[in-house]
């Protein structure tokens, strides 16, 4: 007689599945008749499963697939999909009441917590990665040169970012537990962890770009703005009134004097400035971050006869 594990025919058993779980039900809740719960008080939440195939959820949820059979393996909520043991029909309506079978893994699908196998997480960190680094590679140039890196230099300086990161804050450990609170306080920088999955590539990739620009482990800057600013001329004479006034002992020109000097303190670099009759033209490069700014004193000072105009997202090398 063969011997063997002993496996019921009736349970469906299911493997290389991507799980999304959820736990849904009401706890006992006694009338207000009631002063005392009854000795066995109605059992908590429960927790349920739907077996989908693998990368499909994630299309489900970005909705680029469609297809309910397309994400999952067997349209059915288990209990324990490892066990194969399916959900009785009593717990989905106390859990789900008035919905259908597949209402509920909709629900679940949509709403549910994912989890995912090791080849399926390496997957989308590296995806995560790939994304951040060519997010990064595109916004930043070598300041001398104005040229952009290589996807695979920015790699390498974020890896070494990393590194730094933790050894440093190995440091900070031992320095701390001897020198206590006498230790010196430094300046907060960014500090540059790593790639992770729970947040957004675009979020990442602008922490990324300030650790850059704080370590400088290569020479980087932000690529520029080049805009055209275009402004009555009876207007650039006048005073800056909006601006907040400058600290005693400083030059900033954004802050004081004439509106033509707040604008032109906004730009990185001057190309060219015209005048067309009865308008003023100015062509320059300015930081993405200055741009808000810019934009708000043109509105403020010129009552919407000015415009800013973006000629290019991004100046790099002339090719």
């Amino acid at each position: 007689m063969p011997v063997g594990v002993f496996q019921p025919s009736n349970q469906i058993r299911l493997t290389n599945v991507s799980l999304v779980r959820m736990k849904k039900g009401s706890l006992f809740r006694p009338p207000p008749t009631l002063r005392q719960p009854p000795a066995n008080p109605a059992p908590g939440k429960k927790r349920f499963e739907i077996a989908c195939y693998k990368n499909k959820v994630l299309e489900w949820r970005n909705k680029i697939e469609k297809d309910l059979s397309n994400v999952l393996q067997i349209e059915n909520v288990f209990l324990n999909v490892s066990k194969g043991q399916v959900a009785p029909k009593s717990d989905l309506e106390k859990a789900f009441p008035k919905k259908t079978v597949e209402d509920i893994i909709i629900d679940i699908l949509e709403n549910g917590e994912l989890q995912v196998g090791e080849k399926e997480r390496n997957a989308e960190l590296e995806r995560t990665k790939n994304e951040v680094v060519d997010i990064v590679a595109g916004k930043l140039v070598d300041p001398k040169t104005k040229r952009v890196y290589t996807t695979g230099m920015i790699e390498k300086a974020l890896d070494g970012l990393s590194s730094q990161a933790a050894a440093q804050q190995a440091s900070d450990k031992s320095e701390a537990t001897e020198a206590g609170e006498d230790k010196a306080k430094v300046k907060d920088l960014p500090k540059w962890t790593g790639i992770v999955t729970s947040k957004s590539a675009k979020s990442q990739a602008l922490f990324a770009m300030k650790a850059l620009i704080a370590y400088q482990p290569i020479p980087v800057a932000r690529m520029q703005m080049k805009l055209r600013i275009t402004c009555p001329t009876s207007i650039l004479k006048q005073a800056n009134k909006n601006a907040p006034k400058a600290p005693a002992g400083t030059d900033d020109k954004t802050s004081s004097g004439t509106v033509k000097d707040a604008i032109l303190g906004f730009m990185e670099k001057v190309d060219s400035q015209d005048i067309l009759g009865a308008e003023w033209e100015a062509v320059g490069l300015v930081e993405p971050g200055a741009f808000k700014g810019l934009n708000e004193l043109i509105e403020s000072q010129t009552k919407g006869r000015g415009n800013v105009e973006v000629l290019e997202m991004a100046v790099g090398a002339d090719d």
